[in-house]
């Protein structure tokens, strides 16, 4: 299984630099030079990259592989994604979790009342927001935070919230 960690949105030198979007918790180590990723059209793989040196530019990052050294070596690898194999992937610690992990999972409030599925996490600022879809096809955005999200069951994909005040209204 492969996790993905960003997505290739356009060229930004004559050089070979990509513009990329990040999808990571893990910046600083999935772009860290000499870091091997796996650049993807799907499940498909189409190059094996190794990191040479990345850097924030407003909301993305620029980064540079060894192997990309020209504006049109780089032009055909807009709109692919950045993975890596799940296996590279490092043990996290207690209350910790993969967005992967997260995703798919069923929410429940405190009486057991089902109240739809996470499909997305967002990454505004100070916490994450999962974004949740009720039967009714409804999003709900939460904050991860301690004061809302009380239980976590990562084998059986099941949340528990408690509901605070406008949250599903």
């Amino acid at each position: 299984m492969r996790l993905k960690v960003g997505k290739i949105v356009n060229t930004h030198s004559l050089k070979g630099e990509l513009k990329v979007i990040s999808s990571t918790d893990f910046e600083e180590k999935r772009f860290s030079k000499g870091n091997k990723l796996l650049i993807t059209r799907g499940n498909q793989l189409i190059k094996e990259v190794v990191v040479e040196n990345y850097r924030q530019h407003k909301n993305s990052l620029l980064v540079k592989f060894e192997e990309i050294n020209s504006i049109e070596e780089a032009e055909k690898l807009k709109n692919l994604q950045i993975k890596i194999d799940v296996e590279n992937t490092e043990e996290l610690g207690e209350n910790e979790f993969y967005f992967h992990e997260i995703i798919g999972c069923k929410v429940f409030d405190e009486n057991a009342k089902f109240l739809g599925e996470i499909i997305e996490i967002l990454t505004p600022g100070a916490n994450d927001v999962w974004v949740i879809k009720n039967e009714q096809g409804k999003e709900v955005l939460i904050p991860y935070i301690e004061d809302v999200v009380k239980n976590i069951d990562i084998k059986n994909k099941k949340v528990e919230i408690e509901i605070m005040e406008g949250l599903f209204n």
